[in-house]
């Protein structure tokens, strides 16, 4: 599971099986990401930046930071079609 911590401009990787945060990846720069999506192969991992205006495209297996996306004032999530999987458990999800 990702988990976006916005105040802190990291991603952390939650595995279930351990309970345990496994990694963290840093975005660099200045950086607030916030709720988004996994694409439909799975690959990129999308967050908007709530305080900076962007938006984030960031690689699954490593967590490269692949696009940085200049957007309007406060992007507050992101809707990423089709979604993986069967089930959503997140707020930017709710209409699966």
């Amino acid at each position: 599971m990702y988990v976006s911590n916005r105040n802190e401009g990291t991603v952390s990787l939650f595995e279930f099986a351990t309970k345990k945060v496994v990694q963290k990846w840093k975005i660099p720069g200045a950086a607030s990401p916030d709720m988004g999506g996994v694409s439909a192969d799975g690959k990129v991992l999308w967050l908007s930046g709530r305080d900076h205006s962007e938006v984030y495209a960031m690689d699954t297996t490593d967590g490269k930071l692949l696009a940085r996306i200049e957007v309007d004032q406060g992007p507050h999530g992101l809707c990423v079609y089709p979604q993986p999987g069967r089930y959503s458990v997140g707020h930017t999800g709710i209409l699966r």
